[in-house]
């Protein structure tokens, strides 16, 4: 949900109310109780919860750990059948 900012016309107290976008928009200024408090314009506002966000709940599959397939496989191919030479 998007965190939003209003401003009382009257006592200019701000606040920042956590709601729905559908929700109707704040009037009741909750410092003086007058009906001009004003949404303000502002940078998007939200919250990332968890750890991982983007990991857990958008990949899925073999894509949860994307940035280790890049890395590459160091071991020779030998050594995973076991036929490597012997080292003199």
């Amino acid at each position: 949900m998007p965190i939003y900012e209003y401003r009382c016309d009257e006592c200019d107290h701000e606040l920042e109310v956590l709601q729905k976008m559908s929700d109707a928009p704040r009037t009741e200024c909750p410092a003086c109780g007058s009906p001009t408090l004003k949404k303000l314009i502002s940078a998007a506002g939200f919250r990332l919860k968890g750890g991982g966000w983007y990991e857990t709940d958008f990949k899925s599959g073999k894509k949860k750990n994307l940035h280790d397939a890049g890395k590459k496989d160091s071991t020779p191919p030998c050594a995973k059948t076991g036929s490597c030479p012997a080292a003199d």
